[in-house]
């Protein structure tokens, strides 16, 4: 009877564990790098994928490999990952914001898994708001499970109105799969190690002012090639844009 504590217990050190290693092992660089594969894997399915019509509307997408959910009655989910936006809301894919997601789950679940997890913001203000340092998704953004398929005009209609919509691919399978309930924001620290300064994500998405590293280049190409134009344009806030690399820095 007193083994069950203790068997808690000792899941959520493991847990608590593997995070704060997961932590120190992933550079942005190397996020990039996986976000890109992950994104374009999805895009090349050619019958079980985001719809193409919603996908052209999407202003930003969103991309966090190998999620993890950890979980022995109460379920947490934790991952790493990157944001990118049109420039200017209709533009060309731009630079990249890290980011964070973590959330909780109830139930009955044991073991753990990893999952990509990839989420499209579907307006403008919607892509304002995920600018915030931190916000929850259904809370301070609409948010629901995305339909998959090209070729599903019909049955997207219904979420014309959501902010972002969400999947998550594991083991070869593709599907929707709501978000609501996590909470989002900034890596600010891994947003320092990309841009090797202090940048707000209002700085980085949308307003075309910082150019997107080489590191996100492969992301952004799989983007445009299988979404060159589309978006909505967002408030006019773009300008002169500068180098991702500051003066002097080497």
């Amino acid at each position: 009877m007193k083994k069950w504590p203790f068997m808690t217990l000792m899941a959520i050190l493991a847990g608590l564990t593997w995070m704060a290693t997961a932590r120190a092992q992933t550079k942005p660089d190397d996020r990039l790098q996986r976000a890109a594969l992950v994104m374009n894997a999805i895009l090349q399915a050619p019958d079980n994928g985001i719809p193409q019509d919603l996908l052209d509307r999407a202003v930003c997408v969103g991309v966090i490999p190998s999620a993890k959910k950890l979980a022995f009655g109460l379920g947490a989910t934790y991952g790493r990952g990157a944001l990118v936006c049109r420039e200017g809301g209709n533009g060309p894919w731009g630079a990249p914001s890290m980011i964070l997601l973590s959330g909780a789950s109830y139930g009955l679940q044991l073991g753990g898994q990893a999952t990509d997890l990839v989420f499209i913001v579907m307006s403008a203000k919607a892509a304002e708001r995920i600018m915030q340092s931190s916000l929850k998704l259904g809370v301070d953004v609409s948010a629901a499970a995305g339909p998959v398929g090209r070729h599903t005009e019909a049955a997207t209609n219904a979420h014309f109105n959501v902010g972002i919509l969400s999947y998550s691919r594991s083991r070869g399978l593709f599907a929707g799969l709501s978000l609501s309930g996590a909470a989002l924001k900034e890596d600010a620290k891994a947003n320092r190690q990309l841009y090797r300064r202090s940048l707000e994500p209002k700085e980085i998405l949308l307003s075309g002012k910082v150019a997107p590293p080489a590191s996100a280049k492969p992301l952004d190409g799989i983007l445009e090639k299988y979404s060159p134009h589309g978006g909505e344009p967002a408030a006019k806030t773009t300008s002169r844009r500068v180098s991702s690399t500051p003066h002097g820095a080497h």
